[in-house]
């Protein structure tokens, strides 16, 4: 299925200056718009939908973009809303990602269990403990990552959950995102982002911390902080997608190239 097809009910759903959902007969999630003619029209995407790749046609392999970054990070979710988030949307056939919400965290084991100290105090650990249950509960990127988006991008990552889950994760409830927060599978869910964390070579000393194609270099760093989406279209060796030839999305919420130091 050609992602890219999905943009413009994408961006209607998750962009817009409010927050709408699907039409009311469209009831499977973004990834499955385009699935069929039936789901096609009930989710009114149909024009959209009709550039799709044929099955087995080969596709070239899409670029990897890992982040490491903490949820209250003011850096990490002005990299998250203005620039991975919309690149992602436009460039969705063409672009992987990876979250790893941790930072410059630090944990400690206390008597056999993990305890979490953020950079940004307690709200911080429960925002990343928050996402990382979600990611493991959902499982599909597709999903997940409009959820992290709502929360990041509104005025309380903590406390939008709830919203953005009725918005794009009906199914999901808010006691069972919070029983996996409190238990040990969120603290041992945790410690596993610690772990990948500290095993970045190079060392990461700011978030967000960003991997391209499993590289981390100064200069690929500034590149995805200041023009993420023609760094994707740049490195992307197979035909380029139509939305290649268009400038992308619009560079004006980041004036500086922020970070949050270690």
């Amino acid at each position: 299925m050609a992602r890219s097809a999905l943009l413009p009910a994408l961006l209607l759903a998750a962009l817009g200056a409010a927050v709408r959902g699907a039409p009311p007969a469209c009831d499977v999630p973004p990834g499955l718009w385009c699935s069929s003619r039936r789901v096609a029209a009930a989710c009114q995407v149909e024009q959209q939908c009709l550039g799709l790749r044929r099955p087995g046609q080969p596709a070239a392999r899409p670029v990897e973009l890992s982040l490491y970054y903490e949820s209250l990070c003011p850096a990490c979710r002005q990299f998250l809303a203005a620039q991975l988030f919309p690149t992602w949307v436009m460039l969705y056939d063409i672009l992987n990602i990876t979250l790893v919400p941790y930072g410059n965290a630090q944990e400690k084991n206390v008597s056999g269990k993990w305890q979490f100290k953020c950079q940004h105090g307690s709200d911080e650990c429960l925002g990343n403990m928050m996402e990382t249950c979600l990611m493991d509960m959902l499982q599909d990127f597709d999903l997940y990552f409009l959820v992290i988006f709502c929360m990041e991008s509104g005025s309380s990552v903590t406390g939008n959950i709830g919203a953005c889950l009725q918005v794009y994760a009906p199914d999901i409830k808010l006691s069972d995102i919070m029983a996996c927060v409190k238990g040990d599978r969120g603290i041992k869910l945790m410690h596993e982002n610690a772990q990948r964390t500290d095993a970045l070579h190079p060392p990461h000393n700011y978030v967000p911390w960003i991997l391209v194609n499993g590289k981390h270099t100064d200069d690929l760093q500034a590149q995805a902080q200041n023009a993420l989406f023609n760094l994707v279209c740049g490195l992307y060796t197979g035909p380029k997608p139509d939305a290649c030839r268009s400038s992308g999305p619009s560079p004006a919420a980041l004036k500086t190239m922020s970070r949050c130091l270690k």
